[in-house]
């Protein structure tokens, strides 16, 4: 099979899946249809990604669509977390659908929704037009705004609204940015070519710096609200709340990083029309202070989801910052940063998940115990919010060693503050869980026996990029890091 039909296979297959599960998205076999297409994509983005290797970028449909190593291992990273929150997800809703929160209608809406937000952000990931990219993200807005509001309670949909407005916003601010790109590249490109992003990157030196620079703001600010950048970020701690809890998985996990992507892409051309590092200096800025606003932050907060989904956005703007500092070491480490935490934070909210239902509750102060009804919910969310905390030798902890030592010698100023954010999260973080963890349980023994060979999956392979990269692992990070360094 040819790349070309290999890249168009890997998000058709989840828009196949998601008519399927229209239909018969209600019926006992949905849980299982869903884990099956999942596979199905993740299998597809495993070939994508060896042909890759093997044969280099890609395109399809002309130049509609491509692939690169910027965008390869996020493709099987999204289908790999897709798949395996697809397997969690399994008894975690028929307990929710047992206590009476889903219905048959519910379920249905859930896993075709699901589908169709794991196909918007491959097609986010994968297309080569700037036009398209918008369209997906706001395609991507959609979905997970219905999944929010799923539960139909109050709360859910007041956090489903919230969302869909902000967010709303945000791409609004994006698409204005991507007309103001169109405009600076018409003056070079003819018809659908001033969309195309490798296009765009072979003439991004000749683009208007005025028209870029304004164009490079409305971006950040609108694919940044996606991000969960401060002060853009009030969304995010809502939607993981109220939402069923595999989607929280998928959204720190998986759309935060398309969304980030897409940043990125454009910062690729706005560094090549300014050559001034604006577009750096921006990006170090919304990062760093994201990451102090969500780390003090942690400290208010009550409810397990909330205290994960700022966590979400410290580690984000942790990544937005090391992006920032450029360079091939600090992008090297982005990237590693931006595999692990999906990882880990997907394994997190999994944990979480299961505890909740244990305790009936997402109160933190409401959740003890866990080790004793269920150690392996236990084991899993300590060792997750131990690896998510940078302990060594998790790849949390290379990633951040990494970036501080570069933020050491490219902008001493700003490293206390980094630490401190650091010391801050774990003191907090590590606190909560050791309570919810240890102690007189409150739990109870669950509907269904929850899925958690995820869990230690995620886990482990977040230790094993904490002590050995793959090399061909390695390779795309390099290539993807030469590529955003210009």
């Amino acid at each position: 099979m040819t790349d070309a039909w290999v890249l168009l296979l890997v998000f058709a297959i989840p828009l196949c899946a998601g008519a399927v599960l229209a239909l018969v998205g209600q019926h006992a076999v949905a849980p299982d249809l869903n884990v099956g297409f999942s596979f199905l994509t993740f299998i597809a983005a495993m070939v994508l990604a060896e042909q890759t290797v093997a044969h280099g970028p890609a395109f399809a449909l002309g130049k509609l669509f491509f692939v690169d190593p910027l965008n390869v291992f996020l493709v099987a990273l999204t289908a790999f977390v897709g798949w395996t929150t697809s397997i969690f997800s399994r008894p975690y809703m028929r307990i929710e659908q047992s206590r009476g929160k889903m219905t048959g209608a519910r379920m249905r809406l859930y896993h075709s929704m699901y589908q169709l937000f794991v196909f918007a952000m491959l097609l986010a990931l994968l297309t080569n037009n700037v036009g398209i990219l918008w369209v997906a993200m706001e395609a991507a807005t959609l979905a997970t705004v219905l999944l929010v509001s799923v539960y139909r309670t109050a709360a859910s949909l007041e956090a489903a609204w919230k969302y869909f407005i902000l967010c709303g916003v945000g791409i609004a601010q994006a698409l204005f940015g991507t007309i103001l790109l169109y405009l600076a590249a018409s003056r070079h490109l003819s018809g659908g070519d001033a969309l195309l992003w490798s296009s765009l990157n072979a003439v991004k030196g000749q683009l208007d710096p005025t028209i870029m620079s304004l164009a490079f703001m409305f971006l950040l600010i609108g694919y940044g609200t996606k991000v969960g950048l401060v002060p853009m970020h009030n969304w995010l701690p809502d939607a993981h709340a109220e939402g069923p809890t595999p989607i929280s998985a998928v959204l720190s996990g998986l759309l935060l990083n398309v969304a980030l992507y897409a940043v990125l892409r454009c910062k690729v051309l706005a560094d090549g029309a300014l050559q001034n590092g604006l577009p750096g200096r921006l990006l170090v800025g919304f990062g760093l202070v994201s990451v102090l606003v969500a780390t003090f932050s942690l400290l208010r907060q009550k409810d397990v989801k909330r205290l994960f989904s700022y966590s979400s956005i410290e580690h984000m703007g942790l990544m937005t910052f090391a992006f920032g500092l450029g360079g091939p070491t600090a992008t090297f480490a982005g990237l590693l940063h931006m595999t692990v935490h999906s990882l880990v934070k997907s394994a997190i909210f999994f944990t979480v998940g299961h505890a909740a239902q244990k305790a009936h509750t997402q109160v933190i102060d409401d959740i003890r115990g866990l080790l004793r009804v269920s150690p392996t919910v236990g084991w899993g969310m300590m060792l997750g919010a131990l690896a998510i905390l940078g302990m060594p030798p998790f790849g949390v902890f290379a990633s951040e060693f990494l970036i501080l030592t570069t933020a050491i010698s490219e902008l001493p100023w700003a490293t206390p503050f980094l630490l401190l954010a650091l010391a801050v999260a774990f003191a907090i973080i590590f606190a909560r869980v050791q309570h919810m963890v240890f102690g007189k349980t409150t739990a109870t023994a669950l509907e269904h026996p929850p899925a958690l060979l995820p869990v230690f999956v995620h886990l482990g392979l977040g230790l094993m990029l904490g002590l050995y990269i793959p090399p061909y692992l390695a390779t795309w990070y390099r290539q993807a890091a030469a590529m955003l360094a210009g």
